[in-house]
């Protein structure tokens, strides 16, 4: 890692900034009825305004010109390019702090978008509870053709972690979730044996993972039930690399539908990469690391 002083990202981003918009990043398909379906599924959405009159959820505008694995070569990322120099800095860790979508009116499909991004802000050092680092603010806008159909400001820490920060951490070879006021209330069910859904006290709606604001009627009244225990997989991957600490490979995760109705990923045990099946039924098993940490996972029933 080379040492780059805070001149020398003051200077990063002043010089970034003042190139403007990137190159436009063409997306690789048009807006299609297929990935909608996919989109709609994911999300549970059953408005049929979809379908019926050919346009695509808002909320997909970044997934049609998302780069996918295989990134091109040769095309200016300013976002990107300011990652790096902070990388080189030693502000190796990232989080999201701010995404803020703007949707001037429905994609069509057929439709081919492009986005272009530019580097709107760069501040710090800053000194927070994660570490000392910088706030980085880029701004999107995404055309099709010569009119612009919707922006996003999007906002990271680029941070040094410190020995406080609450970041995630290995337990002998096992990596430890970071443990929030949101999700504490998961992890102590997990180490009495019982899997917690968090549910609104307000209108009683169940969701996972948790969070301070119940998505349907904004209540900031968290409760929580106990499941039952069993589901049936919605969906799985098998990993086979890179290597996870604490894990033989390869190993099976799958998204989980609860009895109760919501998803939960987790690990399968005790199972061949061949013998798991979408729609088997699972029941859960917990899996105590130390006496602090207890994790929940899964068995085909």
């Amino acid at each position: 890692m080379t040492e780059v002083s805070t001149v020398d990202i003051e200077e990063a981003a002043r010089r970034i900034a003042a190139t403007g918009d990137s190159a436009p990043r063409v997306a690789r398909d048009p807006v299609n009825l297929p990935m909608i379906h996919h989109w709609l599924d994911a999300m549970g959405d059953t408005n049929p305004v979809y379908e019926r009159d050919g346009l695509a959820p808002p909320a997909m505008i970044q997934v049609w010109t998302m780069p996918g694995l295989r990134r091109p070569t040769g095309v200016t990322d300013p976002f990107a390019e300011m990652l790096a120099a902070l990388d080189d800095a030693g502000y190796t860790s990232i989080v999201a702090t701010n995404s803020e979508q703007s949707y001037h009116r429905y994609l069509r499909q057929g439709e081919v978008i492009e986005v272009r991004t530019r580097l709107s802000d760069v501040v710090g050092p800053k000194r927070t509870a994660l570490g000392e680092g910088y706030f980085v603010t880029t701004e999107s806008t995404w055309y099709s053709g010569t009119e612009a159909v919707g922006t996003m400001l999007f906002r990271v820490l680029k941070f040094r972690p410190s020995g406080q920060a609450p970041v995630a951490k290995p337990a002998g070879d096992v990596i430890r979730p970071v443990v929030s006021r949101d999700t504490k209330f998961f992890w102590d069910g997990t180490a009495l044996n019982e899997l917690r859904i968090q549910r609104c006290r307000a209108c009683g709606e169940l969701r996972h993972p948790p969070g301070p604001a119940c998505p349907t009627c904004g209540a900031l009244e968290p409760g929580y039930v106990v499941a039952a225990g069993t589901g049936e997989i919605y969906s799985y991957v098998v990993h086979r690399h890179p290597p996870v600490p604490g894990r033989e490979l390869p190993i099976v995760v799958a998204l989980v539908a609860l009895t109760e109705g919501v998803r939960m990923v987790g690990e399968v045990r005790g199972v061949e990469p061949d013998e798991v099946r979408i729609g088997a039924p699972v029941r859960v098993e917990f899996v105590k690391v130390d006496d602090d940490l207890t994790l929940p996972a899964w068995r085909l029933a």
